[in-house]
């Protein structure tokens, strides 16, 4: 674990506060794989995201017949796809806030303490 201590907080000069070293913070294992981890789950997201949104448009163009079935008074499907979209980026936003407090928090946390000492 001598690694670990290659970005332990630094106290500056005569002061309270201490340094760091983002560099060495940046090239240690655990915060790749933080990285990883959190860029692949994002990167899916947002590709579901995405796809999600512009199947309003693309369903519209060709399918112009569904999205015009009435289902209550004036609401049609294409209303609803597009009300979706709301109760979608809410669900997106809740994945990815449960995800993160249960896997990269505790990671972030890890490093933390790595970075500042503790974790020795």
């Amino acid at each position: 674990m001598s690694s670990d201590r290659s970005f332990v907080l630094a106290p500056a000069k005569k002061t309270m506060s201490t340094t760091i070293d983002w560099v060495a913070i940046e090239a240690h294992p655990r915060f790749q794989e933080l990285h990883r981890r959190k860029s692949r789950f994002l990167w899916g997201l947002m590709a579901f995201s995405v796809v999600y949104y512009f199947l309003l448009p693309v369903g519209a163009a060709y399918w112009p017949e569904l999205f015009r079935q009435q289902v209550w008074g004036p609401v049609n499907v294409g209303l609803l796809f597009a009300l979706s979209e709301f109760i979608v980026a809410w669900l997106v936003a809740f994945v990815y806030s449960r995800h993160a407090s249960r896997h990269f928090d505790a990671m972030a946390a890890e490093l933390s303490r790595v970075a500042t000492g503790a974790g020795k």
